[in-house]
């Protein structure tokens, strides 16, 4: 079991290059890293992570070769489509393909508590996967919410990939595995699971594959995308809390007085 993930998008950006951004950065020590855009801030240069300002990382401007704008990476499209299959047309399997947000929050939240893996990157992985759609048939014949490929859903005890408690049990139990593997490094686990280990064994690092390198990018903006999503819920539920406490006090003041 891995430990904890990188949550946040200035750590994810900074660690992770490939993330989703309008612009490439190259810096003179060769390295490139990706951003949303960038502005001279009192004579240094900072890296906004984000459409808005409270995500960045500051650099020397001596520090940046070159500012290059990008496209958004194209989001890939969904591994699965629906399968003409004898076993998509089976009414046993499609009673599950409208699968709700909810009845699938629920699956990935207790997926990822198990496996100790950020619940917004199951659902993001889920997104570019298959589009929610628990039936989902890739042309490579992979399977279900988190397509798995019949022989890696067998070494992972998954029954029926299209029941989706087992696809996402499984699915959850691999990408544990692949981030263990690769030291929590989210980029390296999602190329694996999209191009498989030993592409990116053989590459030392995320493949040339345009798909992969396009899935990679589309995923962890998505995670990123969440996370500042839910950063931001939990000030607005911090924020009513505490007005709440400070109007339940107020009458008592007043009282007292």
């Amino acid at each position: 079991m891995c430990g904890n993930l990188f949550i946040t998008a200035g750590i994810l950006a900074a660690l992770v290059p490939l993330a989703h951004s309008a612009e490439r950065i190259t810096l003179r020590n060769g390295f490139e890293m990706r951003c949303d855009h960038h502005a001279k801030v009192e004579g240094r240069v900072r890296l906004y992570l984000s459409p808005g300002e409270d995500s960045y990382i500051e650099r020397l401007p001596e520090d940046i070769v070159s500012v290059e704008t990008v496209p958004d990476p194209p989001a890939p499209k969904p591994a699965g489509t629906v399968s003409s299959s004898p076993d998509a047309a089976n009414p046993a399997l499609r009673q599950d393909a409208k699968l709700s947000p909810a009845d699938l929050h629920e699956m990935l939240n207790k997926a990822g508590h198990e496996h100790n893996v950020d619940v917004d990157l199951l659902a993001s992985l889920v997104k570019a996967e298959s589009g929610g759609n628990a039936h989902a048939v890739s042309r490579a014949g992979a399977r279900g919410l988190m397509q798995l490929m019949p022989s890696t859903a067998k070494d992972l005890g998954v029954e029926d990939s299209f029941q989706p408690d087992e696809n996402v049990r499984g699915g959850s139990a691999y990408l544990d595995e692949l981030l263990t593997r690769y030291h929590d490094n989210i980029a390296l686990a999602l190329a694996a699971y999209n191009a498989g280990p030993d592409a990116v064994d053989k590459y030392h690092g995320v493949p040339p594959y345009r798909e992969t390198r396009a899935y990679v990018a589309y995923v962890i903006h998505e995670f990123n995308r969440r996370v500042l999503a839910r950063e931001a819920e939990a000030k607005r539920a911090a924020a009513q809390a505490r007005l709440a406490a400070a109007s339940a006090l107020a009458p008592r003041e007043n009282h007292s007085r």
